[in-house]
C-alpha cells in the first residue's frame, strides 16, 4: 500500500499531531489503545497508509514525535493517546531551542537530527510502497522552524523521489507569541521553498476567526483550532485511504497544483463549517459545499483570496454524490468568477471524489488553493523581518550559535523574490500564438467567489 510517514516537530506540531491522530483514529475505528472498534471492513482495507499492524491486531501510528524539550512529550504520554504510539516514536532532547531558529537548525537540533533520521529510515524500510512524508510544525519558534526545516532538507537528500508535504503554522498578522518570530519564519520559508513539494499554510488568527464567526464558539481553545487543521489534513489523504469514484494521491495533487517549483504554498479550507445551532437549518449539498469552500472566510490562512488570483485549486469531496454534479459546480465557479482564476491555465481545478464521508457527516469537502494572495503572508513577515534586521536587533543570539549574518540577508532576498514571482503571475496575461496579449479585465477584490454571503 502507499504508506505515509508522519513527523510532528516542536510544541505546536505535537499538539496538532495529537489531535490529528484522534481524527484519523475515529475515521478508521481505532481506539486510544490501538485496538479496532469500527463497524465497516473499509476502515481496515487501507489502514496501512497511516498505521502499522502489530502483534494481536494492535494498530500503531507510523509517526515520529520530535521535540527539543520533554514537556510536550510527557503530556502526550500521559494523555489518553499515550498508549497508542510506539515508545521509540518519542525522540526528544532536554535543552529546548529557546525560540531560536539557529539552535534548532545548527546546534541542539542537529545533534538530535541523526536519531530522528535513523527512525525515519527504519519506518520507511518497513513500507511496501512509501508514498511520502508529512511534517507538522510551526514557523515561529525554534524547534518546529529550525529543526523542522533541517529534517526536511535531510529527508529530501535521503528520499529525493518521495513526496514531502509540510503543514506549517505561520505567524499571525496581529497576534504574535514570540518577538523573534519574523526571523524564524523567514529563515524557515526559504528552506520550505527549496525542499518541500507542498506547504499548507495555516495561521492561528484565521482559525480563530473561523471558530468565532462561523462555528460561533464563544471561547475557542487550541484544541478547537487543531481540530480544524486535522480535518484538512485527513481530507488531503482521504483518497489514499478509502475507495472513491475519482482518486487523488499526494503525487497527483502535487503535479496538478504546482505550476512552478517554488510556488507550492497552499491555502487550505474545509466544509461544512456551521455552528451547532445552525446545522438543522442547512441541507448538505454539493452546491452548498462548493459555495462554502470558495468563501474567503473559510480560508485557514490570513490572506484574502479576493485580492489575488488562483493559479490552481484542488477540491476533495467526500460522501455519496454524483461526479456530474461536482463537475457542474466546479465549472460554474470557474465560469461565473473567471477573473479570480489565471486565464493562462485553462482548467485550474483538480477534483477528487471519495465515497466515505467523515464520521458524523453525510458529505464534506477539503479545499486546497494555490492563490497568488498568499504573497500577503510573506510580504507581511518580510516587512517585520526587515524592520528588526535593519538595526541588527537580536541577531547576536543567532550568530552565537554559529550562524552567519549573510544567511539573514539571503533569506530576506529569497522571500522578496518569492513575493515578486507571485505578483508577476498575478499580473500575467495570456499570450496568443501571434504574440498578441489577450485583453483581460482588472479583477476587483469585491467580485469573486469569495463574496461574503451571509453568516455561516
Amino acid at each position: 500500500m502507499r504508506e505515509i510517514v508522519h513527523l510532528q516537530i516542536g510544541q505546536c506540531g505535537n499538539q496538532i499531531g495529537a489531535k490529528f491522530w484522534e481524527v484519523i483514529g475515529e475515521e478508521h475505528g481505532i481506539d486510544s489503545a490501538g485496538g479496532y472498534c469500527g463497524d465497516c471492513a473499509l476502515q481496515l482495507e487501507r489502514i496501512s497508509v497511516y498505521y502499522n499492524e502489530a502483534h494481536g491486531k494492535k494498530y500503531v501510528p507510523r509517526a515520529l514525535l520530535v521535540d527539543l524539550e520533554p514537556g510536550t512529550m510527557d503530556s502526550i504520554r500521559s494523555s489518553k493517546l499515550g498508549a497508542l504510539f510506539h515508545p521509540d516514536s518519542f525522540i526528544y532532547g532536554n535543552s529546548g531551542a529557546g525560540n531560536n531558529w539557529a539552535k534548532g537548525h545548527y546546534t541542539e537540533g542537529a545533534e538530535l537530527a541523526e536519531s530522528v533520521l535513523d527512525a525515519v529510515r527504519s519506518a520507511s524500510e518497513a513500507c511496501d510502497c512509501l508514498q511520502g512524508f508529512q511534517l507538522v510544525h510551526s514557523l515561529g519558534g525554534g524547534t518546529g522552524a529550525g529543526m523542522g526545516t533541517l529534517l526536511l532538507s535531510r529527508i529530501r537528500e535521503d528520499f529525493p523521489d518521495r513526496i514531502l508535504n509540510a503543514f506549517s503554522v505561520l505567524p499571525s498578522p496581529k497576534v504574535s507569541d514570540t518577538v523573534v518570530e519574523p526571523y524564524n519564519a523567514v529563515l524557515s520559508l526559504q528552506q520550505l521553498a527549496q525542499h518541500a513539494d507542498a506547504c499548507f499554510c495555516i495561521d492561528n488568527e484565521a482559525l480563530y476567526d473561523i471558530c468565532l464567526r462561523t462555528l460561533k464558539l464563544a471561547a475557542p481553545s487550541y484544541r478547537d483550532l487543531n481540530h480544524l487543521v486535522s480535518l484538512t489534513m485527513s481530507g488531503i489523504t482521504t483518497s489514499l485511504r478509502f475507495p472513491g469514484q475519482l482518486n487523488a494521491d499526494l503525487r497527483k495533487l502535487a503535479v496538478n497544483m504546482v505550476p512552478f517549483p517554488r510556488l507550492h504554498f497552499f491555502t487550505p479550507g474545509f466544509a461544512p463549517l456551521t455552528s451547532r445551532d445552525g446545522r438543522q437549518y442547512r441541507a448538505l449539498t454539493v452546491a452548498e459545499l462548493t459555495q462554502q469552500v470558495f468563501d474567503a472566510r473559510n480560508a485557514m490562512a490570513a490572506c484574502d483570496p479576493r485580492r489575488g488570483r488562483y493559479l490552481t485549486v484542488a477540491c476533495i469531496f467526500r460522501g455519496r454524490m454524483s461526479t456530474k454534479e461536482v463537475d457542474e459546480q466546479m465549472l460554474g465557479v470557474q465560469t461565473r468568477h473567471s477573473g479570480c482564476f489565471v486565464e493562462w491555465i485553462p482548467n485550474n481545478v483538480k477534483v477528487a471524489v471519495c465515497d466515505i464521508p467523515p464520521p458524523g457527516l453525510s458529505m464534506a469537502a477539503t479545499f486546497i488553493g494555490n492563490s497568488t494572495a498568499v504573497q500577503e503572508l510573506f510580504g507581511r513577515v518580510a516587512e517585520h523581518f526587515s524592520a528588526m534586521f535593519r538595526r541588527r536587533a537580536f541577531v547576536h543570539w543567532y550568530t552565537s550559535e554559529g550562524m552567519d549574518v549573510g544567511e539573514f540577508a539571503e533569506a530576506e532576498s529569497n522571500i522578496r523574490d518569492l513575493v515578486s514571482e507571485y505578483q508577476q503571475l498575478q499580473d500575467a496575461r495570456a499570450v496568443q500564438e501571434d504574440g498578441e496579449v489577450v485583453g483581460e479585465a482588472e479583477m476587483e477584490p469585491e467580485d469573486g467567489p469569495h463574496e461574503a454571503r451571509g453568516a455561516m
